[in-house]
């Protein structure tokens, strides 16, 4: 049998990723039955689950790579950019996917337990990059220091909640650049 290189491994990977994330958006957690995840990647349960231990993992998985992206878009260039490259990207059936995950990893933060906790250290890597972002910014002299960065960082995740909440709703996003503006006016120095 020929050997499979680690580049194969992980481009298979990621191509069960970003089928799964589809999946799970357009089905829901529950929904998403292994045969639905089979039909979305064409792949056999045992190609799947060689990659991730269960459906859980799977999930997991999804959210955790959406986590990591947004972490690293908040530690280059802040929450209100992710929310400019959200709404910018927003007719897009990747974004749609996303929002969807976004959503289900909500709906699974309140109803499991389990999955709370392994969700924790996430939810903490993106609070900790705002916080961060936050901190260098008021040092470089372009946020305003009259509130707490910590009251601040909560500002831009409500703002950020509800853009996502907004667009997975169906509703417009063509109109919402003036109002991303108004949140960055916010927070800035005046």
């Amino acid at each position: 049998m020929p050997r499979v290189s680690q580049d194969q491994l992980d481009a298979r990977r990621q191509e069960i990723l970003g089928a799964a994330r589809a999946c799970f958006a357009r089905h829901g957690y529950e929904g998403a039955t292994v045969r639905r995840l089979e039909e979305a990647t064409g792949l056999s349960r045992g190609a799947i689950f060689h990659h991730f231990r269960d459906k859980d993992s799977l999930f997991l998985a999804v959210a955790e790579d959406d986590a990591a992206v947004m972490v690293s878009t908040v530690a280059r260039n802040g929450l209100v950019q992710v929310m400019r490259d959200l709404l910018a990207r927003a007719v897009s059936p990747d974004t749609t996917g996303w929002l969807g995950s976004q959503l289900e990893v909500s709906r699974r933060l309140r109803t499991d337990p389990a999955f709370a906790r392994r969700w924790a250290q996430r939810s903490a890597a993106i609070a900790e990059a705002t916080r961060d972002r936050l901190v260098r910014q008021r040092e470089a002299g372009v946020l305003r220091e009259d509130i707490d960065i910590d009251v601040l960082a909560q500002f831009l995740e409500l703002a950020y909640d509800g853009l996502v909440l907004h667009l997975a709703m169906g509703r417009p996003a063509g109109d919402l650049g003036p109002v991303l503006d108004l949140v960055e006016e916010a927070v800035r120095r005046r």
